[in-house]
């Protein structure tokens, strides 16, 4: 009975070491947030760490530009310098540092954001390889993951974005919704059609009546 006992705790202590580890493994990672992420459209891009480099404080995050980009502005952060590196060829920003004013202890959580227009053609994923520089030691969350693959299957992911697809025939379906508006308007109310009914035949009997006058008029001439 101890056997059995004992054995069965341990199973409980197994599961629940392996459901806390999840969330810790996954909070691991340097992280991307979009907030409307639509090819040729403007995005916010929200970078987030909730660790060091085994257990040394974070002092500056590199964030690698991928191809797809028409723009990149950095947002001003409290507490973070900025330095901007640009491509000499095409003069598109290639690389962002946000250098801490303080150094980030492994404990706490810290964001930046990057403001970003995406190109028409880019691709439907896009990897932003950070390189996460510590007082101690460095790491690069630049991994690549296949396409289905588990992000949580690499040690060091590089941080992704999915870009979606924007609707298309928006504006048309908005200017046709007056005129549609208007014709059930006319079906819900038959009244406007009667009376318009009405008029066109009081005139068309009008115009009978002095077509017929004019003719007897030419026979008595």
């Amino acid at each position: 009975m101890t056997t059995t006992r004992t054995r069965i705790a341990a199973g409980f202590t197994l599961a629940a070491g392996l459901v806390l580890a999840a969330p810790l493994a996954a909070s691991a990672h340097v992280t991307v947030t979009p907030d409307a992420p639509v090819a040729g459209g403007y995005d916010v891009l929200t970078f987030a760490f909730g660790h060091g480099c085994d257990g040394s404080p974070t002092t500056a995050l590199q964030i690698d530009m991928p191809d797809g980009l028409d723009s990149v502005t950095p947002t001003i952060e409290p507490g973070w310098s900025i330095d901007v590196q640009r491509d000499e060829q095409n003069g598109l920003v290639s690389q962002v540092t946000y250098t801490a004013d303080e150094p980030v202890a492994d404990d706490r959580r810290a964001t930046i954001e990057l403001s970003v227009k995406y190109a028409e053609d880019a691709a439907d994923t896009l990897a932003f390889p950070v390189e996460q520089v510590c007082a101690e030691g460095s790491t690069s969350w630049s991994e690549l993951v296949a396409e289905g693959e588990d992000p949580h299957s690499v040690d060091h992911p590089a941080p992704t974005v999915t870009l979606g697809v924007a609707a298309a025939g928006h504006d048309a379906e908005a200017a046709a919704a007056p005129e549609a508006s208007a014709e059930t308007e006319l079906a819900a109310d038959p009244l406007p059609l009667a009376l318009g009914g009405a008029g066109l035949a009081a005139g068309l009997a009008a115009l009978v009546v002095a077509v017929l006058a004019l003719r007897r008029t030419s026979r008595r001439s």
